[in-house]
């Protein structure tokens, strides 16, 4: 075995505390053949050199069966026969869904008060504090003096879904609901507009104001 060989083999053995116990040349004249070689009661060691394929009756027998009947795939085929006449262990999306986390954070909406007035007062925390610079505001004061939105848009293309805008919000006007099932064929559908945003709100009102009381302990 040439030197640059038994380096290869050396260097890709984990080291441990410094041990020097890392492969040796078996005690047969076969050039190559490697011995493995582990640290005495030391956990953690794992043998990570590729080793040569035995060369056995039974080994090479084997590997000839796997490669002209297809083996795998009839194993495979029977672990799907499995799983239909058994109860599956992953869910049937769509028909099954996960439960979601409080925290989730899916499409934007915006809320309205019980009353059916707007949460938003155009303070544009939320603009200010989009590290991706997706939402837009323009805002514009009311004849009784206060301050509401005319334009909210959010590209949720470039939307990185870290919450920092539902977190700014002071009257949790901007949240992320718990719809994740927004894809679109075209990017000028992920264009969301205030009207878009409203009438996400008032579609997932309900689930956000429990995942809101659910995680009020940690806001």
């Amino acid at each position: 075995m040439s030197v640059s060989k038994i380096f290869s083999l050396s260097s890709r053995v984990r080291i441990l505390g410094g041990s020097s116990n890392f492969v040796r040349l078996s005690s047969s004249n076969t050039e190559g053949k490697v011995e493995k070689v582990y640290p005495p009661n030391t956990p953690g060691y794992k043998y990570v050199n590729a080793e040569d394929p035995s060369m056995g009756f039974r080994e090479m027998s084997d590997r000839a069966a796997q490669t002209v009947f297809w083996t795998e795939l009839a194993r495979g085929f029977a672990v799907t026969l499995a799983h239909i006449f058994k109860e599956p262990a992953t869910i049937n999306y769509p028909f099954e869904k996960a439960p979601l986390s409080p925290r989730f954070r899916g499409e934007h909406a915006l809320r309205r008060y019980p009353s059916g007035e707007e949460r938003c007062i155009a303070c544009k925390l939320c603009e200010a504090i989009c590290p991706a610079q997706a939402i837009t505001i323009e805002a514009e004061e009311r004849k009784d003096g206060s301050r509401r939105t005319t334009r909210y848009d959010i590209d949720m293309t470039k939307c990185i879904y870290c919450g920092f805008c539902q977190e700014a919000c002071p009257v949790d006007a901007i949240v992320e609901g718990p719809n994740f099932e927004f894809s679109t064929e075209t990017h000028e559908e992920l264009l969301y507009n205030k009207e878009k945003l409203l009438l996400n709100g008032d579609k997932w009102e309900s689930e956000i104001a429990t995942n809101i009381r659910a995680d009020h302990l940690y806001r």
